[in-house]
């Protein structure tokens, strides 16, 4: 009897049943984490694409009116073939890790050539006497993509009411 019960066994056994959790939990967790990062790529990468269309758009669309009506605004066709070579720059395919160490693809930043896309974008729009549309994705963002501004948000109170209001000293505003 004695030698089929292992004592030594019986004390270790929380530390093996904590060992064997934590490797199932660990390969559950790995497979549930790839699903996850490649959803949130996705849609993250869906909402920087309609972000950089949008731009390769605006920029085509103005350079087509140029073309068609003749204008020779300098400054405006040269923001926006500048701006369609930036466009032009974006990755359009994910790189693996293994492209990049190797050698045969080159490690581009992309929030910093998105962002010289918005700069060159709102210069653009600046020479053509265009508001800008931001469409960077917020959280105060409406729904045509467009940010909202002070007049379009909920105030808490309403200030009509309040400058009709006479003051205690009879002043108006």
């Amino acid at each position: 009897m004695a030698d089929e019960f292992d004592l030594e066994a019986l004390v270790h056994l929380e530390q093996t049943f904590y060992d064997a959790g934590y490797t199932d939990g660990f390969a559950h967790g790995r497979i549930h984490g790839l699903i996850e990062g490649r959803a949130l790529g996705r849609e993250k990468g869906f909402e920087i694409w309609e972000e950089i269309g949008f731009y390769e758009g605006f920029a085509t669309t103005w350079q087509a009116i140029y073309a068609k009506h003749g204008r020779d605004d300098q400054r405006a066709v040269h923001h926006i073939k500048h701006l369609l070579d930036l466009v032009s720059q974006f990755p359009r395919i994910n790189p693996s890790a293994d492209a990049v160490a190797s050698g045969a693809m080159e490690e581009i930043d992309i929030s910093k050539l998105q962002r010289q896309i918005r700069s060159r974008y709102k210069a653009l729009c600046a020479s053509l006497g265009v508001k800008p549309t931001l469409r960077a994705v917020d959280a105060e963002s409406t729904e045509d993509g467009g940010v909202q501004s002070m007049d379009q948000q909920k105030r808490v109170w309403k200030l009509e009411e309040d400058a009709k209001r006479p003051t205690m000293q009879g002043l108006s505003f």
